[in-house]
């Protein structure tokens, strides 16, 4: 199983939400490149990154500059997410070096341009599908649409070829520190064969090994490897992601 470190982007600093939460923010410092580094010393592959104020319609400029620096001083594969919902942004990030996209909210409401956005750059887009209540979430989380997020992966599967990924988020377990919702998890990888991230809630080393077992392609840790719950190391170990 792959592991993608994730490095969450506000104002150019790394941070955490709590249940995407603006309000519930920790702050871990003043310079993402530092985690960047660390992970990469620890064994990571590759690493996610989210523009959180992209995500939610404000200036990402901060966090772009902040993004370019991560590509160019890890040489690290990077997947990054928030506010990619335009050609021109997909152009802009992949011209920095990114190597994968997580298109959120317009896989959703703009299905037509997203599948040809796949066509266009065949396995460097994700769908990032993120659920509260079982409903896709949108706009940096903070609309809920009345689409079941089964149905979008199902609409994915059918509708939309050369899709890299789907990452997989219950907004109610991000960052919380509580485990992943296995059980959506599971009723997603069944609902499609498009390859699943899991995202939110990876909290110990119980939960990654259980995602061994269930066969996922890959999952995507956060607070879990800031707090010192799990060391990054030892993850990888377990997932097998040597």
């Amino acid at each position: 199983m792959e592991i993608w470190p994730a490095i969450d982007l506000r104002h150019g600093k790394p941070v955490r939400l709590r249940q995407g939460d603006y309000d519930r923010q920790t702050v871990f410092g003043d310079d993402p490149v530092e985690f960047a580094i660390r992970w990469k010393q620890a064994g990571a592959k590759r690493l996610h990154l989210v523009d959180l104020d992209s995500a939610k319609g404000d200036d990402g400029a901060a966090n772009r500059e902040a993004v370019a620096r991560i590509v160019s001083e890890t040489g690290l594969p990077c997947q990054m997410g928030g506010g990619v919902r335009s050609t021109d942004a997909i152009e802009t990030l992949l011209g920095i070096g990114l190597t994968r996209l997580v298109v959120g909210s317009a896989a959703l409401k703009q299905p037509k341009w997203f599948a040809s956005m796949c066509d266009q750059y065949p396995n460097q887009l994700a769908a990032g599908i993120d659920a509260r209540d079982g409903m896709v979430a949108t706009d940096g989380w903070l609309e809920t649409s009345s689409t079941p997020a089964i149905d979008l992966a199902r609409d994915l599967r059918d509708r939309t070829a050369n899709i890299a990924a789907i990452i997989y988020t219950d907004i109610a377990r991000d960052g919380m520190m509580s485990g992943p919702n296995f059980d959506a998890l599971s009723a997603m990888a069944a609902a499609t064969d498009i390859p699943l991230v899991a995202s939110g809630g990876v909290t110990t080393y119980q939960d990654v090994a259980k995602l061994v077992q269930m066969e996922m392609p890959a999952a995507i840790v956060g607070r879990s490897i800031y707090d010192g719950v799990m060391q990054l190391d030892k993850v990888i170990d377990i997932a097998g992601d040597n």
